[in-house]
Protein backbone atom coordinates (compact mmCIF):
# COMPACT_ATOMS: atom_id res chain seq x y z
CA UNK A 1 0.00 0.00 0.00
CA UNK A 2 1.27 3.39 -1.20
CA UNK A 3 2.11 6.11 1.31
CA UNK A 4 -0.27 8.28 -0.90
CA UNK A 5 -3.08 5.88 -0.18
CA UNK A 6 -2.42 5.28 3.32
CA UNK A 7 -2.81 9.19 3.50
CA UNK A 8 -6.16 9.38 1.78
CA UNK A 9 -7.92 6.78 3.98
CA UNK A 10 -6.05 8.65 6.97
CA UNK A 11 -7.64 11.90 5.97
CA UNK A 12 -11.20 10.05 4.95
CA UNK A 13 -11.41 8.86 8.40
CA UNK A 14 -10.74 11.94 9.98
CA UNK A 15 -13.43 13.92 8.05
CA UNK A 16 -15.33 11.08 8.74
CA UNK A 17 -15.24 11.50 12.61
CA UNK A 18 -15.50 15.15 12.44
CA UNK A 19 -18.63 14.73 10.74
CA UNK A 20 -19.88 12.70 13.01
CA UNK A 21 -18.87 14.83 16.25
CA UNK A 22 -20.49 17.52 14.36
CA UNK A 23 -24.07 15.67 13.92
CA UNK A 24 -23.35 14.78 17.82
CA UNK A 25 -22.60 17.88 18.69
CA UNK A 26 -25.41 19.60 16.62
CA UNK A 27 -27.92 16.95 18.16
CA UNK A 28 -26.80 17.95 21.00
CA UNK A 29 -27.75 21.51 21.35
CA UNK A 30 -31.02 20.69 19.78
CA UNK A 31 -31.51 18.28 23.28
CA UNK A 32 -31.22 21.60 25.42
CA UNK A 33 -33.22 23.44 22.75
CA UNK A 34 -36.11 21.39 23.57
CA UNK A 35 -35.19 21.06 26.71
CA UNK A 36 -35.75 24.29 27.78
CA UNK A 37 -38.44 24.53 25.83
CA UNK A 38 -40.38 22.01 27.57
CA UNK A 39 -39.52 23.80 30.84
CA UNK A 40 -40.69 27.53 29.71
CA UNK A 41 -44.10 25.81 27.84
CA UNK A 42 -44.91 23.32 31.29
CA UNK A 43 -44.24 27.09 33.07
CA UNK A 44 -47.18 28.86 30.68
CA UNK A 45 -49.52 25.91 30.71
CA UNK A 46 -49.65 25.97 34.46
CA UNK A 47 -49.99 29.51 34.62
CA UNK A 48 -52.58 30.06 32.25
CA UNK A 49 -54.26 27.35 34.15
CA UNK A 50 -54.09 28.74 37.30
CA UNK A 51 -55.29 32.00 35.58
CA UNK A 52 -58.69 29.99 34.41
CA UNK A 53 -59.10 29.01 37.51
CA UNK A 54 -58.84 32.40 39.09
CA UNK A 55 -60.97 34.47 36.09
CA UNK A 56 -64.11 36.39 36.84
CA UNK A 57 -65.94 36.11 33.61
CA UNK A 58 -66.94 33.40 30.87
CA UNK A 59 -64.62 34.85 28.41
CA UNK A 60 -61.42 35.11 30.72
CA UNK A 61 -61.61 31.48 31.54
CA UNK A 62 -62.42 30.48 27.87
CA UNK A 63 -59.29 32.46 26.79
CA UNK A 64 -56.87 30.93 30.02
CA UNK A 65 -58.10 27.36 28.81
CA UNK A 66 -56.94 27.87 25.46
CA UNK A 67 -53.90 28.78 26.82
CA UNK A 68 -52.85 26.63 28.64
CA UNK A 69 -54.26 23.56 26.16
CA UNK A 70 -51.88 25.28 23.39
CA UNK A 71 -48.96 25.09 25.83
CA UNK A 72 -49.57 21.66 26.64
CA UNK A 73 -49.88 20.33 22.79
CA UNK A 74 -46.52 22.14 22.65
CA UNK A 75 -45.38 20.43 25.65
CA UNK A 76 -45.73 17.19 23.65
CA UNK A 77 -44.13 18.40 20.77
CA UNK A 78 -41.35 19.18 22.19
CA UNK A 79 -40.97 15.91 24.18
CA UNK A 80 -42.09 13.60 20.71
CA UNK A 81 -39.59 15.33 18.94
CA UNK A 82 -36.66 15.12 21.75
CA UNK A 83 -36.81 11.11 22.49
CA UNK A 84 -35.77 10.47 19.38
CA UNK A 85 -32.57 12.60 19.60
CA UNK A 86 -31.82 11.40 23.28
CA UNK A 87 -32.35 7.51 21.41
CA UNK A 88 -29.79 8.60 18.59
CA UNK A 89 -27.11 9.94 21.45
CA UNK A 90 -27.47 6.92 23.72
CA UNK A 91 -28.55 8.83 26.37
CA UNK A 92 -29.67 6.53 29.07
CA UNK A 93 -30.49 9.11 32.06
CA UNK A 94 -31.63 11.63 29.84
CA UNK A 95 -34.36 9.04 28.23
CA UNK A 96 -34.82 7.81 31.45
CA UNK A 97 -35.65 11.81 32.74
CA UNK A 98 -37.50 12.04 30.05
CA UNK A 99 -39.80 8.95 29.86
CA UNK A 100 -40.43 9.87 34.14
CA UNK A 101 -41.74 13.19 32.50
CA UNK A 102 -43.62 11.94 30.10
CA UNK A 103 -45.38 9.42 32.74
CA UNK A 104 -46.20 12.84 35.47
CA UNK A 105 -47.45 14.80 32.71
CA UNK A 106 -49.68 12.40 31.62
CA UNK A 107 -51.31 12.42 35.21
CA UNK A 108 -51.24 16.26 35.18
CA UNK A 109 -52.80 16.87 32.11
CA UNK A 110 -55.84 14.29 32.61
CA UNK A 111 -56.47 16.43 36.42
CA UNK A 112 -56.25 19.41 34.70
CA UNK A 113 -58.47 18.73 31.74
CA UNK A 114 -60.79 17.85 35.07
CA UNK A 115 -59.94 21.28 36.85
CA UNK A 116 -60.26 23.52 33.28
CA UNK A 117 -63.60 22.06 32.42
CA UNK A 118 -64.59 22.79 36.40
CA UNK A 119 -63.49 26.47 35.47
CA UNK A 120 -65.27 27.36 32.54
CA UNK A 121 -68.30 26.12 34.08
CA UNK A 122 -67.80 29.28 36.90
CA UNK A 123 -71.47 28.04 38.60
CA UNK A 124 -69.92 30.07 41.89
CA UNK A 125 -69.76 32.99 39.78
CA UNK A 126 -73.07 32.88 38.71
CA UNK A 127 -74.66 32.10 41.68
CA UNK A 128 -72.86 34.98 43.19
CA UNK A 129 -74.16 37.69 40.41
CA UNK A 130 -77.31 36.22 40.77
CA UNK A 131 -77.21 36.95 44.59
CA UNK A 132 -75.84 40.13 43.90
CA UNK A 133 -78.44 41.17 40.85
CA UNK A 134 -81.94 39.58 40.79
CA UNK A 135 -81.95 38.49 44.38
CA UNK A 136 -81.05 41.64 45.67
CA UNK A 137 -83.41 43.46 43.85
CA UNK A 138 -86.05 40.95 44.83
CA UNK A 139 -85.23 41.51 48.44
CA UNK A 140 -85.27 45.02 48.25
CA UNK A 141 -88.82 45.14 46.90
CA UNK A 142 -89.95 42.99 49.40
CA UNK A 143 -88.55 45.21 51.75
CA UNK A 144 -90.18 47.73 50.47
CA UNK A 145 -94.09 46.80 49.74
CA UNK A 146 -93.71 45.06 53.29
CA UNK A 147 -92.68 48.72 54.86
CA UNK A 148 -95.37 50.26 52.70
CA UNK A 149 -98.71 48.66 54.44
CA UNK A 150 -100.67 50.05 56.87
CA UNK A 151 -102.48 48.68 59.57
CA UNK A 152 -106.46 48.70 59.84
CA UNK A 153 -106.56 50.13 63.51
CA UNK A 154 -104.04 52.19 64.03
CA UNK A 155 -104.52 52.47 67.17
CA UNK A 156 -104.27 49.08 67.83
CA UNK A 157 -102.14 47.46 65.70
CA UNK A 158 -99.56 50.09 64.27
CA UNK A 159 -96.58 48.24 66.39
CA UNK A 160 -97.98 44.90 65.70
CA UNK A 161 -97.85 45.47 61.87
CA UNK A 162 -94.39 47.16 62.48
CA UNK A 163 -92.89 43.85 64.21
CA UNK A 164 -94.20 41.68 61.68
CA UNK A 165 -93.14 43.44 58.91
CA UNK A 166 -89.66 43.93 59.96
CA UNK A 167 -89.28 40.05 61.16
CA UNK A 168 -90.58 39.40 58.19
CA UNK A 169 -87.56 41.39 56.21
CA UNK A 170 -85.53 40.33 58.44
CA UNK A 171 -85.91 36.44 57.84
CA UNK A 172 -85.18 37.38 53.95
CA UNK A 173 -81.96 39.16 54.50
CA UNK A 174 -80.63 36.95 56.87
CA UNK A 175 -81.79 34.37 53.79
CA UNK A 176 -79.41 36.41 51.66
CA UNK A 177 -76.33 36.01 54.36
CA UNK A 178 -76.78 32.34 53.82
CA UNK A 179 -76.84 32.33 50.22
CA UNK A 180 -73.09 34.05 50.49
CA UNK A 181 -71.93 31.36 52.50
CA UNK A 182 -73.62 28.75 50.40
CA UNK A 183 -71.46 30.16 47.61
CA UNK A 184 -68.26 29.63 49.12
CA UNK A 185 -68.97 26.19 51.06
CA UNK A 186 -67.29 23.41 49.69
CA UNK A 187 -68.52 21.16 52.55
CA UNK A 188 -72.09 19.06 51.10
CA UNK A 189 -72.91 18.54 54.47
CA UNK A 190 -72.61 22.50 55.65
CA UNK A 191 -74.35 23.00 52.84
CA UNK A 192 -77.11 21.26 53.78
CA UNK A 193 -77.63 22.65 56.98
CA UNK A 194 -78.37 25.30 55.27
CA UNK A 195 -80.74 24.63 52.82
CA UNK A 196 -82.69 23.32 56.27
CA UNK A 197 -82.61 27.03 57.77
CA UNK A 198 -83.48 28.47 54.20
CA UNK A 199 -86.65 26.40 54.81
CA UNK A 200 -87.41 27.47 57.94
CA UNK A 201 -86.57 31.24 57.36
CA UNK A 202 -89.17 31.22 54.18
CA UNK A 203 -91.73 29.32 56.22
CA UNK A 204 -90.72 32.25 58.84
CA UNK A 205 -91.55 34.64 55.93
CA UNK A 206 -94.66 33.47 54.39
CA UNK A 207 -96.46 33.04 57.76
CA UNK A 208 -95.33 36.49 58.81
CA UNK A 209 -97.47 37.71 55.61
CA UNK A 210 -100.28 35.78 56.59
CA UNK A 211 -100.30 37.69 60.14
CA UNK A 212 -100.29 40.98 58.12
CA UNK A 213 -103.28 40.30 56.08
CA UNK A 214 -105.38 39.99 59.06
CA UNK A 215 -103.97 43.61 60.30
CA UNK A 216 -103.71 45.77 57.60
CA UNK A 217 -105.88 48.17 55.57
CA UNK A 218 -107.11 46.98 52.57
CA UNK A 219 -105.80 49.35 50.38
CA UNK A 220 -102.80 47.80 51.44
CA UNK A 221 -103.41 44.26 50.31
CA UNK A 222 -101.96 45.23 46.96
CA UNK A 223 -98.67 45.99 48.68
CA UNK A 224 -99.23 42.82 50.17
CA UNK A 225 -99.84 40.90 47.07
CA UNK A 226 -96.59 42.81 46.00
CA UNK A 227 -94.09 41.47 49.02
CA UNK A 228 -95.99 38.25 48.13
CA UNK A 229 -94.61 38.10 44.15
CA UNK A 230 -91.45 40.05 45.58
CA UNK A 231 -90.55 37.01 48.08
CA UNK A 232 -91.63 34.00 44.79
CA UNK A 233 -89.30 35.86 42.99
CA UNK A 234 -86.43 35.67 45.80
CA UNK A 235 -87.36 31.86 46.26
CA UNK A 236 -87.04 31.52 43.15
CA UNK A 237 -83.61 32.81 42.44
CA UNK A 238 -82.42 30.95 45.18
CA UNK A 239 -83.32 28.05 44.43
CA UNK A 240 -81.12 28.53 41.39
CA UNK A 241 -78.37 30.15 43.45
CA UNK A 242 -78.18 26.49 45.99
CA UNK A 243 -78.43 24.37 42.31
CA UNK A 244 -75.79 26.68 40.97
CA UNK A 245 -73.61 27.09 44.27
CA UNK A 246 -73.88 23.00 45.14
CA UNK A 247 -72.13 22.50 41.23
CA UNK A 248 -69.53 24.41 42.86
CA UNK A 249 -67.65 24.28 39.98
CA UNK A 250 -64.76 26.92 41.36
CA UNK A 251 -64.27 25.90 44.64
CA UNK A 252 -63.13 22.69 43.40
CA UNK A 253 -61.72 23.94 40.68
CA UNK A 254 -59.12 26.16 43.20
CA UNK A 255 -59.23 23.22 45.56
CA UNK A 256 -57.45 20.52 42.85
CA UNK A 257 -55.33 23.44 41.39
CA UNK A 258 -53.80 24.36 45.14
CA UNK A 259 -53.61 20.52 46.34
CA UNK A 260 -53.34 17.94 43.62
CA UNK A 261 -52.40 19.79 40.92
CA UNK A 262 -49.72 21.80 42.63
CA UNK A 263 -47.74 18.45 43.48
CA UNK A 264 -47.95 17.19 40.20
CA UNK A 265 -46.49 20.05 39.17
CA UNK A 266 -43.89 20.22 41.10
CA UNK A 267 -42.96 17.02 39.87
CA UNK A 268 -43.10 17.58 36.37
CA UNK A 269 -40.67 20.63 36.96
CA UNK A 270 -38.20 18.69 38.95
CA UNK A 271 -38.14 15.84 35.92
CA UNK A 272 -37.73 18.55 33.65
CA UNK A 273 -34.58 20.29 35.70
CA UNK A 274 -32.70 17.18 36.12
CA UNK A 275 -33.11 16.68 32.28
CA UNK A 276 -31.66 20.18 31.55
CA UNK A 277 -28.91 20.11 34.03
CA UNK A 278 -28.37 16.16 32.63
CA UNK A 279 -28.14 17.57 29.23
CA UNK A 280 -25.91 20.48 29.98
CA UNK A 281 -23.10 18.46 31.90
CA UNK A 282 -22.86 16.62 28.73
CA UNK A 283 -19.56 17.43 26.71
CA UNK A 284 -18.96 17.58 23.07
CA UNK A 285 -18.69 13.44 22.87
CA UNK A 286 -21.39 12.87 24.66
CA UNK A 287 -19.44 11.86 27.63
CA UNK A 288 -19.78 13.54 31.24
Amino acid sequence: MSIRWIALVTVGALAATGCGANGSLEQLSEARRLSADLLVQFTKAADAGNRAVMADTDEGSVRFVREAEQAQLAIQRDADRLKPILQGLRYAEETRLLDEFGGRFAEYRALDRTILGLAVENTNLKAQRLSFGPAQEAADSFRDSVEAVAPSDAAKNTWRVKALGASAVATVREIQVLEAAHIAEADDAAMSRMEKRIATLEAAARGALEELAALVQPASRPRLGAATAALDRFMGVNAQIVALSRRNSNVRSLALSLNQKGKLAGACEDSLRALRHALETRGFTGTR
